[in-house]
């Protein structure tokens, strides 16, 4: 492997996209945070120092570490993880809000396992992927080699987060896992017959709770009860129209004051929308394809299966992970709790992120000799 300078194109996509996010997060949070802490920006200032700001040490840490380092360490990293995901059940440490059991409460620090949890996954299962993947085609092709040990892991972690429950974060982990596991070569009906076990459950996870199913019937038709069940997307739907073609302007999103719920969290893209218009929710678009196609374009160069596999991971969980909020934002998939990568308020997702986008620039320094 020969050294040379990180991807300088992919640290830019990034910073445009954290500077579009910060505009739409001080204008988002500013109502909600005047009205608790009689200070506007309370909420933006909080989320760059305890947000981008240890999530810029750790990316830059994460930088510099040799990715031989974290092929070693990947499955205790994972343990570790799984085992802090175990504690948001314990009611010294677990702290529910909203009905959802995923925060660790250590008094004025909180954090999400499962954010950490979508990087330490990926780790894992680039290591393993790749230990089996380097066999020989016969011990590749086997099933009792990879497709049942993927499974198991899958099944775990879904469990888990089941039962927090996290579905959104669920969604995006096994769509990036089954990426990876495609990617690493392995037989073709292996994903196929994954794809297959993960519907009937996804179905069978929508028919035990009523209120999954409600929000597939309030995509389908928003004006279904718009003061009740489905006023959230018929919100967001008004909100991201009011917006036209150049928006109202930064700062100018009516919407936020009281009539769009989360506005600085899940449905921070549909005040964007209101202030910057189609023009300005077509370039954050753009970025983040762009971003991921940045992202392969670094896999495509390695020839390491890990690192390959790394990068793969990591692009495929930006680009779902933001796919999925705007997507729900529009109403072309049902309504979820998750993060618009980067952008969201939120601590955890944004270290988590960072980090991860600090593994991307290490494994962009290095390409093969000639």
């Amino acid at each position: 492997m020969k050294k040379k300078s990180p991807d300088y194109l992919l640290l830019l996509l990034l910073f445009n996209i954290i500077a579009l996010g910060l505009f739409a997060l001080a204008s988002a949070s500013s109502v909600i945070s005047q009205s608790i802490y009689g200070h506007p920006y309370r909420y933006f200032i909080e989320q760059i120092i305890f947000g981008f700001l240890p999530g810029i040490v750790v990316a830059i840490f994460l930088f510099k570490v040799p990715l031989d380092y974290l092929r070693k360490w990947a499955p205790l990293f994972l343990a570790i993880n799984l085992f802090l995901l175990g504690l948001v059940f314990i009611p010294f440490f677990g702290e529910t809000i909203r009905g959802a059991t995923r925060w660790i409460n250590l008094g004025p620090l909180s954090f999400q396992p499962a954010e950490l949890l979508k990087l330490t996954f990926v780790l894992y299962l680039a290591s393993w992927l790749a230990a089996r993947t380097n066999k020989s085609s016969k011990k590749v092709s086997s099933i009792n080699e990879t497709f049942f040990p993927f499974l198991m892991v899958s099944g775990v972690i879904s469990l888990i987060l089941y039962l927090q429950p996290d579905m959104s974060t669920l969604i995006v982990i096994l769509f990036t896992a089954l990426v990876m596991y495609f990617m690493a070569r392995t037989p073709f009906y292996h994903t196929v017959a994954f794809i297959v076990a993960g519907m009937v459950l996804a179905w069978g996870a929508i028919k035990v709770a009523p209120y999954r199913m409600a929000r597939i019937h309030g995509m389908l038709n928003p004006d279904l009860d718009p003061l009740g069940t489905t006023y959230q997307a018929k919100q967001m739907l008004i909100t991201i129209g009011s917006g036209g073609i150049t928006g109202l302007g930064l700062g100018m999103s009516q919407q936020k004051y009281g009539l769009l719920p989360l506005p600085m969290n899940d449905s921070i893209f549909a005040v964007m929308a209101e202030e910057m218009g189609f023009i300005g929710c077509v370039a954050l678009i753009f970025l983040f394809l762009a971003f991921f196609i940045r992202g392969l374009s670094i896999a495509q160069k390695s020839k390491d299966q890990f690192v390959r596999l790394v990068v793969i991971g990591i692009s495929t969980w930006i680009f779902v992970q933001a796919f999925v909020n705007i997507g729900a934002m529009v109403g072309v998939i049902p309504l979820t709790g998750i993060p618009l990568p980067f952008i969201s308020h939120g601590r955890s997702h944004i270290i988590v992120e960072l980090a991860a986008v600090g593994i991307l620039l290490n494994a962009s320094k290095y390409y093969e000799k000639k």
